[in-house]
């Protein structure tokens, strides 16, 4: 097995590993919080599938960027919301139901609007692409409601259990996660910087800032809500992205990865320096 072939195996295990996480303190009022906020709901789906995707949509079509940098950021941009990001919106002070919920919505949303993006996206930039609905089902499945379902079973089953896992688990899950990123990293850094030299890395970079201001924007009046869409907004799943741009050029495979894992690095980046900033602001409010 090859570094190339092996990277995406241990990134699905690490999501693996950290939905089971997410899942050891939810439970299904959580996952179906947005059924009875449908207001809510109409947002969150516009701040993600319409204003993220037009966005990355008219960046490659105005902007000269390399072929692999194009394919890997609209595939970023249809995807849904990545499973690492409810803790990251918790630690934002946001609705901890909300960001299950918006997970699980945004997941089962992906198996319709993933192919149609991909289509609208293939007609728009006249090439030949797509996303199999049953390639897309296959991901969510397996990389979100299989171990989130999981993780719901046992806190239900066994609570004191899933109190003791967790922590493990989400260490496992961020360390199995940075031995997928690091190699990349090292091993493409060339190609990395002639993909992204010609305005790549600007337009990563303009696409999480995009995001966390459109996702705090459209949260709403409520200051819990907001964190949440807009962490969630300005990130991606990377391993949905990946399969569907691999999918349809297979060939790109190594430089559409290195684009997909710098646009995980800076997501991060740009949510830590959201958190500190709201942070700051709710104790200056409290102050």
């Amino acid at each position: 097995m090859t570094l190339a072939q092996a990277i995406p195996i241990v990134i699905s295990i690490s999501i693996f590993l950290m939905v089971t996480t997410i899942g050891l303190s939810a439970n299904v009022r959580d996952a179906t919080v947005l059924l009875r906020r449908p207001g809510l709901l109409a947002r969150s789906v516009l701040a993600m599938n319409v204003v993220m995707v037009a966005f990355a949509a008219m960046m490659c079509l105005w902007l000269d960027l390399a072929f692999a940098t194009k394919v890997a950021i609209l595939a970023i941009a249809v995807s849904p919301v990545p499973p690492i990001m409810p803790r990251k919106q918790l630690k934002a002070g946001g609705d901890g139901s909300y960001a299950i919920g918006l997970l699980v919505a945004e997941i089962l949303l992906a198996i319709v609007l993933v192919p149609l993006s991909i289509e609208l996206i293939g007609k728009l930039f006249r090439v030949e692409a797509h996303a199999p609905v049953a390639r897309v089902l296959t991901i969510v499945l397996i990389s979100v409601m299989a171990p989130l379902l999981l993780g719901m079973l046992v806190r239900r089953l066994a609570p004191d259990m899933a109190g003791r896992i967790a922590r493990p688990l989400s260490l496992a899950a961020t360390l199995l996660l940075a031995s997928a990123v690091l190699p990349i990293l090292f091993t493409t850094s060339g190609a990395i910087w002639s993909l992204l030299g010609q305005g790549g890395l600007r337009v990563l970079l303009a696409f999480s800032l995009l995001g966390l201001a459109v996702g705090h924007l459209l949260g709403g009046p409520d200051a819990k809500d907001r964190p949440v869409l807009a962490l969630a907004a300005s990130a991606r799943h990377p391993g949905m992205a990946l399969a569907i741009a691999t999918f349809n050029f297979p060939e790109q495979k190594p430089e559409i990865m290195a684009v997909i894992v710098c646009h995980l690095i800076i997501s991060i980046v740009a949510a830590a320096g959201y958190i500190a900033l709201v942070r700051r602001s709710r104790r200056m409010q409290a102050g």
